[in-house]
């Protein structure tokens, strides 16, 4: 989506593990004013800068906590290996990763933050059988808050990607009436995955006939699945497309057009998608800079929040606050 001015800037909003900025956008455009974003990655803090704005701190949270400016809003995609299914599932017990909720949850308290958004992998909610996500309700509302989740899919908000994430909005009591927040409508999907292509594809994108094999391939062993192509919603995009998984996992497309314009013989006419193309598939606008390498791109558009869907819960949120904050706000 293209970029939105908002008519009003209102509530200070703080952005952790903001990666590219795929959840400040969104808020952005809904008129949320973020004065504060961190992340540990420096690349994604490079194309931050670029693209969102210069006021993003590069460390690692667990230093730069302590440099957190007051605010009414934060909001964060904290780090999803520990709970997702493609990762080794440790959960809490990755000191690395899988602690940083309880980081959150020290910020909030110590700040008083009046409302929380947090993002993550939808496997969250069945992580250790259910209890790790209820471990995390159970901790926001031992501090006063009242919470709502809802998973949502890139492909209900107007991007053709099956892109299934949880998020969690929660209130602090004492700063509002509580009725039940209600999540965004779904919206009608008017575009595919082929709509969004690339008019002018280099060569190095496509399959050289020495691989095409092995990601047209089935799998082995215990995993087999079906090869997919040219699907019109795309599947998930991941952090780890620069390694080219088989097609039953990444997207892959047919180009004829682009084959028969730039490729040589060791080349087959199938590629897989272009990081502008995976930048138009999170929802990202048309005059984005990529001032990383194409494998930086591939990792951050895969990381991401998606704009739309960002955009769509910070519009009902933004509502909600107007509609339900108490005069002691």
């Amino acid at each position: 989506m293209e970029r939105i001015l908002p008519s009003k800037i209102k509530y200070n909003t703080v952005s952790l593990f903001s990666g590219i900025g795929g959840f400040d956008l969104g808020f952005t455009y809904a008129g949320f004013n973020i004065v504060w974003a961190n992340d540990l990655e420096k690349y994604a803090c490079m194309t931050y800068r670029e693209n969102v704005s210069r006021n993003i701190v590069c460390g690692d949270i667990r230093i730069e906590k302590e440099n957190i400016p007051q605010h009414d809003v934060i909001m964060g995609g904290f780090p999803c290996q520990p709970f997702s299914t493609l990762g080794k599932l440790k959960g809490f017990d990755d000191e690395e990763r899988g602690t940083l909720f309880f980081e959150i949850k020290d910020i909030i308290k110590k700040h008083k933050t009046k409302v929380v958004v947090l993002e993550n992998v939808k496997n969250i909610m069945n992580h250790d059988n259910g209890n790790t996500f209820r471990r995390i309700i159970h901790d926001l509302e031992s501090i006063g808050y009242v919470c709502f989740s809802h998973i949502f899919n890139s492909a209900d908000y107007g991007i053709p990607q099956r892109r299934n994430r949880c998020y969690i909005v929660a209130f602090l009591g004492e700063y509002f009436n509580t009725p039940d927040f209600i999540f965004p409508p779904k919206r009608e999907l008017k575009i595919t995955t082929q709509d969004l292509l690339d008019e002018d594809v280099e060569e190095k994108y496509f399959l050289t006939k020495k691989i095409i094999g092995t990601i047209l391939g089935k799998g082995t062993k215990n995993y087999i699945v079906e090869p997919t192509i040219d699907l019109p919603i795309s599947k998930t995009l991941t952090a780890t497309m620069a390694k080219m998984h088989r097609a039953s996992q990444d997207n892959y497309v047919t180009d004829q057009k682009n084959y028969e314009r730039h490729c040589g013989d060791d080349r087959v006419n199938i590629r897989k998608l272009t990081p502008n193309e995976c930048r138009k598939l999170q929802g990202f606008p048309s005059d984005w800079r990529q001032v990383v390498s194409d494998c930086q791109a591939y990792k951050q558009f895969g990381n991401a929040v998606t704009v739309n869907v960002s955009y769509a819960l910070a519009e009902s949120l933004m509502a909600y606050i107007e509609a339900n904050k108490k005069s002691n706000w």
